[in-house]
């Protein structure tokens, strides 16, 4: 009698445990549960331009169009190239779209970007930390940094911050962006000037109305490759260190990973080397 009562709880308590579901199928929620993260576009109810750029066959591209090599816009035609429009184009037809430009200046950059007036920054743009505060930045494309760009016949004057900051010498920047902030940082005694339009300012220094340029490496190059007259001073060895990034909307993460995906891309397998190649060589 005792066994058959032992036999009879043992086959309720197997009938019980078979119809539980198993902890694998149903987690509890608040323990194991998959969560979104708090930066996902989705979890926060945004969808991702990974989703929306496919849907609107369109990818709206940030660019100021002052930036030889990686950013130009022929006034004459309307039209843009560079080094990062080459890219840009790239990017575009991997996501089944094609690229609008978008006109924006070094000062609005990050505002336009994180007021969604754009999917994406491109066109040489400096990583730095107080963007990283508003925007996001995808994988580096390259590192650079500040050197200067003088006439060839100075060339063996400016070529320290010392002998560039003294009384004297007319150092030229163009406004809002991170030339312009490496200058009134370093120099004190050198005059400093406010060029308003990035793609006569080294006309200036032609003309002789200015010193010095300092600005990335990438365009010292550039420039001195266009204009005989301009000299690139130790570009291997620039003042300070930047990375080159594509500035990306804050909180869209899915957007980014893809985004840095195509970014490793392109600097492994040789395409983003041609497209600089065919500007600074």
């Amino acid at each position: 009698m005792k066994r058959a009562v032992t036999l009879s709880a043992l086959a309720c308590l197997l009938a019980v445990t078979a119809a539980a579901p198993a902890a694998s199928e149903t987690p509890a929620a608040g323990r194991g549960a998959p969560t979104a993260s708090a930066g996902n576009a989705s979890a926060a109810g945004k969808a991702s331009a990974l989703d929306t750029v496919p849907r609107r066959g369109v990818l709206r591209v940030c660019t100021t169009g002052d930036y030889r090599p990686f950013s130009h816009l022929d006034p004459a035609t309307g039209k843009y190239s560079g080094v990062d429009i080459k890219m840009a184009g790239d990017l575009a037809r991997s996501l089944g779209a094609t690229p609008r430009y978008v006109a924006t200046t070094w000062a609005g950059l990050v505002g336009d970007l994180s007021a969604g007036r754009c999917d994406i920054a491109m066109g040489g743009v400096s990583v730095t930390l107080p963007r990283a505060r508003s925007v996001y930045f995808s994988a580096p494309t390259r590192t650079d940094g500040k050197t200067p760009l003088v006439r060839c016949t100075d060339k063996d004057k400016y070529r320290t911050l010392q002998q560039i900051d003294r009384p004297g010498t007319r150092v030229i920047v163009n406004p809002g962006g991170t030339n312009e902030e490496f200058a009134r940082a370093q120099l004190h005694r050198a005059a400093l000037t406010v060029h308003p339009d990035n793609t006569t300012i080294f006309d200036e220094i032609i003309a002789g109305r200015a010193d010095v340029m300092m600005t990335d490496a990438s365009e010292t190059r550039y420039q001195a490759k266009i204009h005989p007259e301009l000299c690139s001073l130790h570009p291997d060895k620039p003042f300070s260190f930047s990375e080159k990034a594509y500035a990306l909307p804050r909180g869209d993460d899915e957007f980014k990973a893809y985004v840095d995906q195509w970014v490793h891309l392109a600097t492994h397998d040789g395409t983003y080397q041609k497209y600089e190649d065919a500007w600074m060589k």
